[in-house]
């Protein structure tokens, strides 16, 4: 859960006034990079305005253990109209599954450890933070794909398949900013002495594809510096219907956001 500096490279130009040479290439490169950045900000837009089938996983490892935890996450969700039903499951943990609906600005999870059985607990979906790296805020996947409109120094890495369709897959990275949006303090005070201490050299990749019309079908943020946080979401049935309302008020337990409702 540390670093991510990115080199500068001193490049000596010497050549003719009319062979272009390492500036114009640094140039053109830019270019591709800014117009890879803005195709993918515009397949997340897209994405965005729509429903769809989520399935996400998430895998973690700290540097002190050789134990990788997964967290599996799927459902469907209207990323237009700020609604969704998820269930998320701690693989290999034996404990049930936890559900979780979102609508609007509240976030109800039940079958969490952190609050009775049978009862759901109401957290401020805007106010939430996470104590993990790499993972979203009471898993918002809206938060996930704001992080990848970050996206900068992105390549087109070729064509691949995802959902079964050829899909287009840029890579690049984020900073340290929007890697920790919305982290607690201890969380973030942590990954902070990790980066001072083993550098700023290891980034945190970011992987968006983007199929042929135009929308992001599945997203990938990774770190591999000491320890392991990789998230991925892939996104299908676009345009599913999304039932998400709201338990009955006596079903419900509001908790603040600092609180931890999730699993461990």
């Amino acid at each position: 859960m540390r670093r991510a500096h990115f080199l500068s490279v001193a490049v000596l130009l010497v050549c003719t006034a009319c062979s272009g040479g390492a500036d114009s290439d640094s140039g053109e490169s830019a270019k591709k990079a800014a117009a890879n950045a803005a195709a993918v900000r515009a397949a997340i837009a897209r994405t965005s305005a729509d429903s769809a089938r989520l399935d996400e996983t998430i895998e973690m490892r700290s540097t002190d253990s050789h134990t990788t935890y997964v967290f599996v996450i799927a459902g469907a969700f209207d990323l237009a109209g700020d609604r969704g039903r998820l269930t998320v499951d701690l693989e290999d943990s034996g404990m049930d599954p936890v559900e979780q609906v979102f609508v609007d600005d509240t976030v109800y999870v039940r079958g969490s450890r952190a609050v009775g059985e049978g009862v759901w607990a109401a957290a401020d979906r805007s106010e939430a933070q996470t104590r993990y790296f790499l993972r979203s805020p009471l898993n918002d996947p809206e938060h996930l794909l704001r992080q990848m409109k970050a996206m900068r120094q992105v390549t087109k890495e070729g064509e691949e398949r995802v959902n079964d369709a050829p899909a287009v897959h840029y890579r690049g990275t984020i900073d340290h900013a929007t890697a920790t949006l919305r982290m607690t303090t201890k969380t973030r005070q942590g990954l902070d002495e990790m980066r001072e201490e083993l550098g700023d050299d290891v980034p945190v990749y970011a992987d968006v594809w983007v199929d042929g019309k135009g929308r992001a079908v599945q997203v990938r943020l990774s770190y591999f510096g000491g320890t392991k946080a990789v998230t991925t979401m892939t996104l299908s049935d676009f345009g599913t219907p999304v039932e998400a309302e709201a338990p009955s008020a006596e079903e419900v337990v509001p908790v603040t956001a600092g609180e931890d409702v999730l699993l461990a």
